[in-house]
């Protein structure tokens, strides 16, 4: 087994888990009772999910947290190599393309003078979103006719952008809680994820590849074993949860406005997939994706195949 196992996480309350497991010593705490104590648990933080595939592609990250555009990605680019795929789902979470123009109505209202705030082009969960909802908007094969708009910018960068009244971000399209800081401050969405997408949209899976769990059965098993205790512990007092959060992130938000939103119905901390399939046709039609996986199923790791996901 591997001396030292390593985890990456990005920014957001999507990625409480994460940042539980980190936190609570949760990966430390399974490695020793698989008799691993010496094992070294190495966490980084990257900004967007471009850096996170050349990572797993160098062999300097072993788990992470990603979307499901770089997923997809990552599943099609090392399918005859280190066999990226999903442990499962980690979080379905809305996003909103948040606006403080107040003549942005609709996307047909933009400009070539708006420019929006991405976490990576074309990699994205918020690419995806919205080649998605530009092609609802503008007709079949319209996917990219925004494209020229977009900006890679992440989230934290991307919420202090579309604040500065004289800024050149226009539309930050944003998870939470960066679109609640946003529209206590005044924005507004112009649309969102789960009305485009018809319901709940996974936003992140917990990543690893088939290369790592063979050669390494207890490291990997005690990862998803943490895993799994981080998501039980979320789900079990969300309140406590937000408390966490705001002590580790540092996020200037009160703790009852993050409670709340931890608490809304449509915020899933869960294992299950959620439209996955859609995401991954939306993909494959824009070129992104080169061989369309036959099933949500053939991006994650059996273990994944009895959830009730699609």
């Amino acid at each position: 087994e591997v001396p030292e196992v390593k985890l990456v996480l990005q920014n957001g309350s999507n990625y409480l888990p994460l940042m539980v497991m980190q936190a609570q010593n949760l990966v430390e705490k399974h490695l020793a009772a698989k008799g691993l104590a010496g094992t070294t648990v190495t966490w980084a933080r990257l900004a967007g999910p471009s850096a996170i595939v050349d990572s797993f592609l160098a062999g300097a990250v072993h788990f992470s947290g990603q979307g499901v555009p770089s997923t997809a990605l990552i599943w099609d680019r090392t399918r005859n190599g280190i066999g990226a795929k999903a442990i499962s789902a980690m979080v379905a979470s809305n996003i909103w393309l948040m606006t403080r123009k107040t003549e942005l109505k609709s996307l047909r209202d933009l400009t070539d003078k708006d420019r929006i705030a991405l976490p990576s082009i074309k990699t994205s969960s918020q690419a995806l979103f919205l080649w998605t909802a530009v092609e609802q908007e503008f007709g079949a094969g319209q996917w990219a006719r925004l494209d020229h708009l977009t900006v890679s910018l992440p989230h934290p960068d991307a919420m202090a952008a579309v604040l500065n009244p004289g800024g050149e971000i226009t539309v930050h399209a944003a998870t939470s809680p960066y679109a609640d800081l946003e529209r206590k401050a005044g924005l507004r969405a112009i649309t969102d994820l789960y009305s485009v997408a018809g319901g709940a949209v996974t936003g992140l899976n917990f990543v690893s590849t088939e290369e790592f769990r063979k050669a390494n059965p207890l490291t990997f098993a005690a990862v998803v074993a943490a895993f799994d205790e981080a998501i039980d512990w979320v789900n079990a007092d969300k309140p406590r949860a937000a408390k966490f959060y705001l002590e580790a992130s540092k996020e200037k938000m009160s703790l009852e406005d993050l409670t709340q939103i931890l608490l809304a119905p449509d915020y899933i901390f869960g294992k299950t997939p959620q439209r996955v399939g859609a995401a991954i046709d939306m993909m494959h039609k824009a070129g992104i994706l080169k061989s369309k996986p036959q099933s949500w199923k053939d991006m994650y790791f059996a273990e994944a195949h009895a959830l009730p996901g699609n």
